[in-house]
């Protein structure tokens, strides 16, 4: 067991620095609906009716969330995921809040990383107006910080004023600096948002780096694509970094330690 505190409330799902998915957790069940989503589907479901109570009675509080999102991350498992995860031991070693800059590319990150973050820190995400407002799912992201992605200004302003009031009470902020959830990462369109959080709030900025098209992206219902089971997900959480002046080497250490993280995995990148 690591040695690092964590939330009392919770125990660690994950108390190594690596976590790697054991051979035989893919059920028989999803192999014999031909592992189509009507498997991952109807598990979800099951998951969200299973804490709806406590998302609208107000007691779905972070270690319901975490212990949701353990959930889903055994689900799947039981579709055939593998997982490969590094750095654990970079969040929960640093004291006080982060601000986690990750790149975006499916639903699954906003589903398992509370499993991965919750239990030792505080944390909430930065996520898209439109989620908050989902029949099923928007009740358990009323807490976290909505922008438009329509207005630059408004949306920076957003995220520099709550970002910063839930920092200073002991919060981590994760951000996917993204305009759009996609499988090719793009530098380019890779803001510097996340750096600029951490630089006004005095607080560390943690890159991480996710593959996550195991879960596809859907061509009628983009939330909810194909699940593909030849797709190794794969994240790491880098190494915490202290923003100075304009943070313009962090947020470049940011961008070449997601990119060359993808690129070793076989991810693609602009």
């Amino acid at each position: 067991m690591s040695a690092f505190s964590h939330d009392p409330a919770l125990q660690p799902f994950f108390p190594d620095n690596d976590y790697r998915t054991p051979p035989g957790r893919e059920r028989l069940l999803h192999r014999l609906l031909l592992r189509s989503r009507i498997y991952y589907m109807s598990g979800l479901i099951r998951i969200v009716l299973r804490y709806r109570r406590q998302t609208l009675n107000g007691t779905f509080d972070k270690a319901t969330w975490a212990r949701a999102a353990m959930d889903f991350f055994d689900l799947m498992e039981s579709c055939g995921g593998q997982f490969r995860i590094s750095g654990l031991n970079n969040p929960r070693s640093c004291e006080g809040p982060l601000v986690f800059i990750a790149n975006h590319m499916s639903t699954m990150e906003t589903m398992i990383l509370p499993a991965l973050v919750f239990p030792w820190k505080n944390a909430i995400f930065v996520v898209k107006q439109q989620l908050r407002d989902v029949p099923l799912f928007g009740p358990y992201v009323q807490d976290c910080i909505a922008v438009t992605r329509t207005s630059p200004a408004d949306d920076f302003k957003q995220v520099m004023t709550i970002g910063c009031e839930k920092i200073a009470r002991g919060c981590s902020v994760i951000i996917f600096p993204q305009a759009t959830r996609s499988a090719v990462f793009d530098p380019e369109a890779f803001n510097t948002l996340g750096i600029k959080l951490a630089r006004r709030a005095g607080v560390a900025a943690m890159p991480v780096a996710l593959k996550t098209d195991f879960w596809g992206t859907g061509a009628l219902m983009k939330d909810f694509g194909p699940i593909n089971t030849g797709r190794t997900i794969h994240i790491e959480f880098g190494e915490a970094l202290t923003v100075s002046g304009a943070g313009k080497a962090e947020h470049e250490r940011t961008v070449g330690f997601i990119r060359g993280r993808l690129l070793s995995w076989g991810g693609r990148s602009r």
